[in-house]
C-alpha cells in the first residue's frame, strides 16, 4: 500500500512547530531529487536562501540520485517519488541499504494516491513528507514550500551538524530520568502522541504489546486527510489489532485502537459503555490540527490517574501541555528517548520538563504499556 503528498487541503492546519537550528559551522547540505525541472528550481532557489543551507546537486531520477550521492555528499535528500527510470521508492530502498540514517524528506500529493504512496516511504524508512507545489500562485507555493520544507531540513540534518559532548550528554543524564520509575497507578485509557518518525514508531509500539491487550488506545500522529484513515488501515494490517480512524460518538472497549481524523481534533470521555470519542474543528494547537495537547487535556479531565501518556518522536513541543496536565492528575507519562527519535522535539520536552516516569528507547515502550497496564488491570471505572 503506497502513498503520496500534494498541497494540505483547507482542514489541514499547518505543521509542528519545528525545532530551532543547531546547524554551526558548514552549512546543511542538500540533494534534491526531482524530475520536474520546474520544480528543481523552485526548491533550489528556496533552500539556497536560507541561512545555513545550501543545496549539495541536484539528480532527475533516482538512478542519477545513486551515481551521485557519493559525490555530493549530502546531509539530506528531498525525493520525488513519480520519477522515469527508477522512481522514488525503489531509491529509497535501495539508499536504505548503504546509507540507513541519511535523512529524506518525500516531497508528494494529499490525494488519496499520493497518501498510499508516502505512507509507504515512510514504510520503507524517509524521515518525513512535504506536500509538493500545486496551483497556479507561484508565490503561495514557495511560501508554503519554505513554511514546511526548511523546518524539516533544519530539525532532521541540524543534529548532525553539532553532537552533543561528553560533557553535555552527562549534564543531560544527570537531569532526565532514564530508567522506569515506581507507578502503582491502573490504567485505564493510553493515549499516544506523535509526528515526524510517528507511523513507523506506532507500528513498533503496537505490535510489541499482546493481542489481547485490555485497554482502549487513542493516538494523535500529526497528518492531513485521508493521510491518516490510510495509516489506521496500514496499522491494523502490520499490528493485526482493531485500528480505525475516529469518528465522533464512536464508543470503543478494551484493546481497540483510534487514530484521530486529519483535520480533526480528538477527544474522549466516559460512558457507560467504555470510551467515547468527540471530534471538532477547534483552532489548531502548535499548528496542527488534530493536536497531542488537545487529545491529551481531554484524558486528563475524563481519566485524572488513570491515564497513560506516551509520546513518541516528533517535531515542536504539542503534547507537553497536556502530558502535564496528566502527570499533575496523578497519571503517568512516558517518553522515547533521543537516540532512537527521528526529532527529539516533543518527547524531549516531556523529558526535560520532569513529568516523565520513564525515557525509554523506542523497542522498551511497548513492554512499558504493558507493564503499566497489568499492574492496573482493572476494567473502565464506570461514571456515577
Amino acid at each position: 500500500m503506497p502513498l503520496t503528498a500534494a498541497a494540505p487541503p483547507p482542514s489541514w492546519n499547518g505543521w509542528p512547530e519545528a525545532e530551532p537550528s543547531m546547524a554551526e559551522g558548514r552549512p546543511i547540505r542538500v540533494m534534491i531529487v526531482e524530475d520536474s525541472v520546474m520544480t528543481r528550481r523552485l526548491l533550489a532557489e528556496i533552500l539556497s536562501t536560507e541561512p545555513g543551507i545550501e543545496v549539495a546537486g541536484t539528480a532527475a531520477n533516482g538512478r542519477i540520485a545513486l551515481d551521485k550521492i557519493d559525490v555530493y555528499k549530502p546531509d539530506l535528500i528531498t525525493l520525488d517519488i513519480e520519477m522515469p527510470e527508477l522512481n522514488g521508492l525503489s531509491m529509497l530502498s535501495r539508499l536504505r541499504l548503504t546509507h540507513p540514517r541519511l535523512p529524506v524528506i518525500m516531497l508528494s500529493t494529499t490525494t488519496q494516491r499520493g497518501a498510499a504512496a508516502t505512507l509507504e516511504a515512510l514504510n520503507r524508512g524517509a524521515s518525513d513528507w512535504v506536500g509538493k507545489p500545486a496551483g497556479d500562485n507561484l508565490m503561495a507555493s514557495m511560501r508554503r514550500i519554505r513554511e514546511e520544507l526548511v523546518p524539516r531540513v533544519r530539525a532532521l540534518a541540524a543534529p548532525r551538524q553539532r553532537p552533543l559532548s561528553p560533557i553535555a550528554l552527562a549534564q543531560r543524564s544527570a537531569t532526565i530520568s532514564t530508567a522506569p520509575t515506581p507507578w502503582n497507578g491502573r490504567v485505564d485509557l493510553v493515549a499516544i502522541g506523535a509526528s515526524t518518525g510517528g507511523p513507523q514508531a506506532l507500528t513498533t509500539v503496537l505490535s510489541s504489546l499482546p493481542v489481547d491487550f485490555p485497554t482502549p488506545i487513542v493516538i494523535v500522529q500529526h497528518m492531513p486527510p485521508v493521510f491518516t484513515r490510510l495509516l489506521a488501515e496500514r496499522l491494523a494490517v502490520a499490528t493485526r489489532r482493531s485500528v480505525v480512524e475516529g469518528v465522533a460518538g464512536l464508543t470503543i472497549g478494551p484493546g481497540q485502537v483510534v487514530i484521530a481524523p486529519g483535520g480533526l481534533h480528538l477527544t474522549v470521555s466516559r460512558d457507560a459503555r467504555g470510551v467515547r470519542l468527540g471530534t471538532d474543528e477547534g483552532r489548531a494547537r502548535h499548528s496542527c490540527r488534530p493536536s497531542v495537547d488537545v487529545l491529551f487535556e481531554s484524558v486528563a479531565e475524563s481519566f485524572g490517574a488513570g491515564a497513560l501518556a506516551v509520546v513518541l518522536t516528533g517535531m515542536g513541543q504539542d503534547g507537553l501541555a497536556g502530558a502535564r496536565q496528566i502527570y499533575e492528575c496523578g497519571g503517568a507519562v512516558l517518553a522515547q528517548d533521543e537516540q532512537s527519535s527521528v526529532v527529539w522535539g516533543m518527547p524531549g520536552y516531556v523529558a526535560r520538563a520532569g513529568i516523565a516516569a520513564a525515557v525509554l528507547p523506542l523497542e522498551s515502550i511497548g513492554r512499558e504499556i504493558w507493564r503499566h497496564s497489568q499492574r492496573g488491570r482493572a476494567r473502565l471505572r464506570q461514571p456515577g
